[in-house]
């Protein structure tokens, strides 16, 4: 009786050749990696616009998938990339202002000390000396603008990289949407769990991820659009700015915004337009500050959201590890953590049983039936 051959998964040349190969693939398109995240993210997001689309065009996949492109590059990439370059002219603005002393951020603490006298005890039981706040305030401010112009700088001499990243994300995320179903299968295939336990990994990174992304990206676009808005009703400068910093702050829990609008508020009545000032404090309470807490449960919903703080260091982590790209990269490699440990523990607790054995139904997914 002939012998059956040894499977490939125990043989040690293939699983070593399997690795190197693995290997050297990642460092060949390590460079490129950015431009691969985003067209998935994109193709995420976008898979709803792009059924819809598919569904006007009769099933055309490759139109389909061209037309949803189009529409991602105007009503998503090209404000984006308008809002970019206004920010970083109010950025350079603000430097010049603070350096020539025109605008100082430090105007406020001298304010609350007169308005306050005992406000200097108060801080210095907390071991802050008001008296040198206001130019530790003012060097920061202008310490951050500089970074921030410094950014710009350079971005502008690497325009033709940025360039080069942002066409290839484009093309990219047309095989995305066209062919996603077919990439997710392949990735099914290829993981060696169990199907049902591969079923609720995938499903759980998916509805964690897509909410995470949802439920910050979304909610800090919203409350850095009205706050941009009221900058720029009440006339104060660099408006576009200052949204984009409270779209970023955004990402802190209970305060977010509100570390830009509230000293904004403090310093037009500093100024003595105490009119702005407080038109400025009801808006902030009323529009940016309830944005968060009425869109979240409609964009999230309040059982597949991550806790805040959660979020708050995946991002922070994920910002200070590889820039723009980890405001979203952060949260989703958070939500792989937790959608593993997850089914980690309740296999662990179940003693080794399949989810069925156990009587939990794994979630239903699209896609067709694979071996894992």
């Amino acid at each position: 009786m002939p012998q059956m051959p040894r499977p490939l998964s125990s043989h040690p040349f293939f699983l070593g050749l399997l690795a190197a190969a693995t290997l050297a693939f990642a460092v060949l398109i390590s460079g490129f990696w950015k431009a691969i995240f985003w067209a998935a993210v994109f193709g995420i997001l976008f898979q709803p616009v792009h059924r819809a689309v598919s569904a006007r065009l009769h099933g055309r996949a490759s139109l389909a998938a061209g037309v949803t492109v189009v529409l991602i590059f105007f009503t998503v990439l090209v404000p984006a990339l308008l809002i970019a370059s206004a920010m970083t002219r109010e950025a350079a603005a603000l430097y010049r202002r603070v350096q020539t002393g025109e605008f100082d951020p430090g105007e406020a603490v001298r304010w609350i000390q007169q308005f306050l006298p005992q406000a200097g005890e108060w801080a210095a039981r907390l071991g802050v000396d008001l008296q040198r706040l206001p130019e530790q305030i003012s060097a920061a401010a202008l310490t951050a603008s500089q970074f921030i112009g410094s950014l710009a700088l350079t971005a502008g001499q690497n325009v033709g990289t940025f360039l080069l990243q942002f066409f290839l994300m484009l093309y990219l995320l047309f095989f995305v949407l066209r062919d996603g179903p077919r990439i997710v299968e392949l990735v099914h295939r290829a993981i060696p769990l169990p199907d049902e336990y591969e079923k609720r990994l995938f499903d759980k990174f998916a509805e964690v991820s897509r909410a995470t992304i949802k439920g910050t990206l979304v909610i800090a676009l919203v409350q850095g659009f009205l706050g941009g808005l009221i900058f720029a009703i009440l006339g104060i400068q660099g408006a576009v700015f200052w949204g984009v910093v409270m779209a970023v702050l955004s990402f802190i829990p209970a305060v977010g915004a509100g570390l830009v609008w509230v000293p904004a508020a403090i310093f037009l009545a500093v100024g003595g337009d105490w009119g702005k000032g407080l038109v400025l404090t009801a808006y902030g309470i009323v529009a940016i500050g309830l944005a968060d807490n009425l869109l979240r449960p409609i964009l999230v919903g309040r059982d597949t959201r991550m806790p805040d703080y959660l979020v708050l260091v995946s991002t922070l982590g994920g910002l200070a590890l590889v820039g723009v790209t980890g405001l979203v990269l952060g949260p989703i490699i958070a939500a792989l953590f937790i959608a593993s440990w997850d089914m980690y523990a309740e296999d662990h607790t179940g003693l080794g049983e399949t989810p069925s054995a156990r009587g939990v139904e794994p979630p239903d997914i699209d896609r067709p039936s694979g071996s894992g």
